[in-house]
């Protein structure tokens, strides 16, 4: 079962609040959600600047703003820079596992005191366990959950889409009081490193946002690609 992309029905949101740039009214395209998704017509949607909260597939849709761009590293390009290096050597010592969810208690309280702490100011606060497990769902069964420990402490849990060409980094969440590891960092980074080792060409990092800078740190990582004008373009550097 792969739909043809020029069949899918896709709905428009009313205007609302912008999540990430103040003062701001943001509108929502969302694929309908009757729609049957499997893993290739959700690879394609991705190639074209689509991404997922749960089992929902959006896209900004806003009339007077472009600041959201979709944004993905071609791995077999990227090389680590110093600081970056630095951060894959600090973390070198984290033993990393895959299971098949996240709905134990461990899991959530580590996200839940990441929301508290990291962002209180946003729209996951307060964390609710019911918006967790639906957020971080297996939608289409392909997504992976990696656990990253500290000994037996666990430090971070990333969330991982595996598409037809590359992966979409989903969500990280961590260890609030281990911000020396820059835990953020090094899961990209891992990510990008599981990519190649699976012959896949891309991570797909969700939007950049140049003027939000919860969202700009993904100019970071270069080689970038942009997806602008219907089409992904370098943006090395990132202006």
């Amino acid at each position: 079962m792969t739909s043809s992309l020029r069949d899918l029905k896709v709905y428009t949101t009313y205007p609302h609040s912008c999540s990430y740039l103040q003062d701001q009214e943001a509108t929502t395209l969302f694929v309908d959600p009757r729609q049957e998704v499997d893993q290739t017509l959700y690879s394609n949607l991705s190639m074209l600047g689509f991404r997922r909260s749960g089992s929902h597939i959006y896209r900004p849709h806003c009339t007077h703003c472009s600041a959201c761009i979709p944004a993905r590293i071609p791995v077999g390009d990227f090389v680590p820079n110093r600081s970056q290096r630095r951060t894959l050597n600090r973390n070198s010592d984290l033993i990393i596992e895959r299971t098949g969810d996240i709905r134990d208690d461990a899991a959530y309280e580590l996200y839940r005191r990441y929301i508290n702490e990291r962002h209180a100011d946003g729209d996951m606060y307060p964390p609710d366990r019911d918006q967790y497990e639906s957020f971080l769902n297996n939608a289409w069964d392909c997504t992976h959950y990696y656990r990253f420990y500290d000994r037996q402490r666990l430090a971070a849990v990333a969330v991982v889409d595996v598409m037809t060409d590359g992966l979409s980094a989903i969500y990280t969440f961590f260890d609030p009081g281990l911000d020396r590891r820059s835990l953020g960092a090094f899961a990209i980074l891992w990510q990008i490193e599981q990519a190649r080792q699976n012959g896949l060409g891309y991570l797909y990092l969700g939007y950049w946002i140049k003027n939000c800078q919860k969202m700009a740190y993904k100019a970071d990582y270069r080689p970038l690609e942009l997806y602008q004008g219907g089409q992904w373009q370098s943006a090395h550097p990132v202006e």
